[in-house]
């Protein structure tokens, strides 16, 4: 039986969508109070209203790629819920660009959000998470890049390995504070960003699942509630791989015999 997490706060980073809102569910049914962090104002109030019939559950307006407003999140945070238990850094973008046409732009987009702001967003909750005496990080990396490769991602491939770099170290730095620090990483999941992809990629990743299909937001959230909970807290600089198999096989062909 594990320890309820009621009461405690948590900070999810790029929590207006996708994977992010998938997490601010889990965690507001668990009864954690729950702060979104996100730039789109409009997505951020749905979520709330949304997730409000759970639990508690607020936002407030910032990215994640700027210093001051990590510092800002991590402050109004600790001036609503009274501190930081929990910061689940997720927030990441991945726009295609395959290697030939990527820009210096689109390069610094994607590293700034995916690895830059999963670093300020740590560094700005940390003094909060080791006042928690139980504090945890939970990262979202992804399959892409840590294991898998995929045209047009190098740079978020790129970021998503430089997360795990960020949190070996970063969890021999904070242990010493009580915190864990530890990422998921996602295969395909069901969300938004999926959409504009087509149905044949979404048939192709399915059939390259043993499971038989994509995971949904919440199978990713559970993954991350598990790792701030009490009984996670001798495990830290780990990853959990949450993807129905799909790194397994190593070709369509082994599906087919399966």
């Amino acid at each position: 039986m594990f320890k309820p997490l009621d009461g405690r706060s948590v900070v999810v980073t790029g929590g207006t969508r996708g994977i992010g809102k998938g997490i601010a569910r889990v965690f507001t049914r668990a009864g954690t109070r729950v702060l979104i962090v996100g730039r789109d104002e409009q997505a951020a109030r749905h979520v709330v209203e949304e997730l409000s019939a759970d639990g508690e559950v607020s936002y407030v307006l910032a990215d994640v790629a700027q210093r001051a407003d990590c510092e800002r999140m991590a402050a109004v945070a600790v001036d609503r819920h009274g501190g930081i238990d929990v910061l689940c850094a997720n927030a990441g973008i991945f726009p295609a660009h395959r290697l030939g046409e990527m820009t210096d732009e689109a390069i610094d987009e994607v590293i700034g959000t995916n690895l830059k702001g999963c670093i300020l967003s740590v560094q700005a909750c940390m003094a909060a998470l080791a006042s928690s005496g139980h504090g945890r990080v939970v990262l979202t990396s992804s399959i892409t890049g840590p294991i898998t490769g995929f045209p047009g991602w190098a740079h978020y491939g790129a970021s998503k390995a430089g997360q795990l770099g960020f949190m070996r170290t970063a969890a021999i730095e904070l242990a010493r504070n009580g915190i864990t620090v530890n990422a998921v990483l996602p295969g395909n999941v069901v969300t938004e960003g999926l959409d504009d992809l087509g149905e044949g990629y979404m048939a192709s990743m399915t059939a390259s699942v043993p499971l038989g299909r994509l995971g949904t937001v919440e199978d990713i959230g559970y993954a991350a509630l598990f790792l701030a909970t009490d009984e996670a807290a001798y495990i830290t600089g780990q990853t959990i791989v949450v993807d129905g198999g799909q790194v397994l096989p190593e070709s369509l062909e082994a599906m087919e015999v399966s």
